[in-house]
């Protein structure tokens, strides 16, 4: 996904001191009790949810233990409460809007806060070595997963639904709307780094006759990636992307950007320049974030992404500089909320179908706080998804952006 996916969403959610009651009394007990759930209460009175409240997005708790862990653990407590059964939302994507949209996790930083961005300052967290991380935690879940939740193509990126009702067409428009961008012509060769499925590759190749190049560090998307181009011009190889070599008329990589990491951003601009032709284009389809920052988000990084992080706007004009004229920049953030609800309602009216021996109810609770935590992020206008297209010396006769 954007993948990934997806990414400084919880971050230092409720980090405000734990309240430490005194005496060993029941009375004592039920004072500190009570205290931690005003507290929290009174840190969610700006985004209007209520604690044990009616409406679909006021918070149910189960488990009066929430309170400690939550305002101990911030975002982590946040997240693993949930996926332990200790509280509820009707609509979960509902809630993290009105926290996204109040900035209420934004509030204050902790020490470990500080901590774990200073560390990404100094360490690459996406070296090479490292890359291949990504593909087994999250890609190489299970095919079956990603068939049942994704659009027939297994396009695992936001779609574009300015005229579309469905998820298919959503993801075809998408997919189309690229192919338009990057101009595509009988006979060139494109390079897709971080192909997915082969859901692009299989299309470009298959309407506009280009031969393409896809790689992914996911060993299940590349055998899939096979099967879906089987008799196509495409080859799909298991592979870093610093590790790719040649020449090619386009580069694409849709969803991949958000694991680069901000320590090789500028790597990635060098290794696409250098694989382009001069007349060359190239579409980066990528989540993007509205403040510059090295971290992503402690339960996110653990559960769903590790070593990933949002790039800003900053970040990608810096890493481009010198090497790219920047044609066009295209947001349309808002898609991927109704593209989170469309992936979220075939999760949860498949999972059923999952084998239980892997797909337990905890796995069921994560990745339904993933999908619609995302969902209430874009909402929110908290996080952004835009197409950016790159010319190496700029289009002569100017370049007129498709819609």
């Amino acid at each position: 996904m954007d993948a990934t996916v997806i990414m400084s969403f919880h971050e230092r959610f409720f980090n405000f001191p734990l309240f430490h009651g005194h005496g060993t009394s029941s009375e004592s007990v039920h004072a500190g009790a009570l205290n931690l759930k005003q507290r929290c209460q009174q840190i969610l009175n700006p985004a209007d949810i209520k604690i044990d409240g009616s409406r679909p997005w006021d918070m149910q708790i189960h488990d009066d233990r929430f309170y400690a862990r939550v305002l101990a653990e911030g975002s982590m407590g946040l997240g693993e409460s949930y996926m332990d059964g200790w509280w509820d939302a009707a609509a979960l994507d509902e809630f993290f809007f009105r926290i996204f949209r109040t900035k209420l996790d934004t509030q204050s930083l902790t020490w470990r806060d500080g901590l774990t961005a200073m560390k990404a300052k100094i360490i690459n967290q996406q070296k090479i070595s490292r890359a291949f991380q990504i593909g087994r935690h999250h890609y190489d879940l299970g095919n079956d997963l990603y068939r049942n939740m994704l659009d027939r193509r297994m396009i695992y990126s936001c779609g574009y639904w300015q005229d579309a009702s469905t998820l298919d067409q959503a993801q075809e428009a998408k997919l189309e709307l690229i192919c338009q961008k990057l101009q595509l012509k009988p006979s060139m060769r494109l390079l897709d780094i971080g192909c997915g499925w082969g859901g692009m590759a299989a299309y470009a190749a298959r309407k506009y006759g280009v031969e393409v190049v896809g790689i992914t560090v996911s060993k299940e998307q590349a055998r899939y990636a096979r099967e879906q181009c089987r008799g196509l011009p495409v080859t799909i190889e298991l592979r870093d992307y610093r590790e790719q070599s040649g020449s090619f008329d386009r580069v694409v990589s849709i969803g991949m950007f958000e694991h680069v990491g901000h320590k090789n951003y500028r790597t990635f601009m060098h290794l696409q320049r250098n694989l382009l032709t001069d007349d060359g284009l190239a579409l980066l389809h990528t989540i993007g974030r509205n403040k510059s920052g090295p971290t992503i988000d402690k339960w996110i990084n653990r559960y769903i992404f590790p070593n990933s992080m949002l790039p800003s706007a900053k970040q990608i004009s810096w890493a481009a500089e010198g090497l790219f004229i920047i044609e066009d920049w295209h947001s349309f953030g808002t898609d991927y909320d109704t593209t989170l609800l469309h992936w979220f309602r075939n999760f949860d009216a498949s999972f059923e179908q999952l084998p239980a021996s892997r797909y337990d109810q905890r796995f069921y609770r994560m990745w339904k706080y993933y999908l619609l935590s995302c969902a209430g992020s874009f909402r929110a206008r908290r996080n952004q998804v835009w197409q950016i297209v790159l010319s190496p010396q700029g289009c002569l006769e100017g370049y007129q952006a498709p819609r």
